[in-house]
């Protein structure tokens, strides 16, 4: 049961781990809550800190989240790695370090989902990158690979995959509210390249 325990604490202790606040701190002398949308994700660590910094960013709030899911192997536990990967969500969204706030957990789940079943992984990734190339729009990418991994889910025939997908795409959901406000408006922002940011471009010229 102690055992137990720990291993969802030390997941919450990995997903509470903020590479992009801690990156804009130390090497760009920046608050990257202060600038661009305000979060500390892999997105505005892009937005505000540039591509290098936020590969990183990307790469490490990736692979936080597959530590948390691989943390039943390492303790030799039946628990599924996506209940305990659940904790490392929870972490990176109500970062104990940042005051309970934190990011919205998209780079993290993609990782829990590495750790737990790297080819439905690819697949929900192809599906994110293909969006994103269509709308140019990481919170619409983000929300479309998560509804479809629930759809995916269905055909593995794992119960625990489905019901966490399905509340983790809730919860991405939700914590993109305000983007989907500024889809609706046609004011969300979009990255430099894609079809839609290509379309928008040749319409202002």
């Amino acid at each position: 049961m102690f055992s137990t325990i720990l291993m969802f604490v030390f997941s919450y202790l990995l997903g509470s781990l903020m590479p992009g606040f801690w990156i804009g701190k130390l090497f760009y002398h920046k608050d990257i809550r202060d600038e661009g949308s305000g979060n500390v994700g892999t997105t505005n660590s892009f937005r505000v800190l540039g591509t290098a910094a936020g590969i990183v960013t990307l790469v490490l709030d990736l692979l936080k989240g597959t530590a948390a899911g691989l943390l039943p192997l390492l303790f030799n536990s039946n628990i599924n790695p996506m209940l305990v990967g659940v904790a490392a969500i929870i972490g990176h969204t109500f970062s104990i370090w940042l005051k309970f706030k934190g990011g919205k957990a998209v780079a993290t789940s993609a990782g829990i989902l590495l750790a737990y079943n790297p080819y439905f992984f690819i697949l929900a990734v192809s599906v994110f990158i293909l969006v994103l190339l269509l709308t140019s729009m990481v919170s619409m990418s983000a929300m479309i690979s998560f509804s479809f991994a629930v759809f995916a889910s269905l055909f593995y025939h794992d119960l625990v995959l489905t019901i966490v997908t399905i509340i983790l795409t809730i919860f991405v959901f939700y914590r993109h509210r305000s983007n989907i406000s500024r889809i609706k408006s046609g004011t969300e922002s979009t990255v430099p390249f894609g079809l839609y940011n290509s379309i928008r471009q040749n319409r202002h010229q």
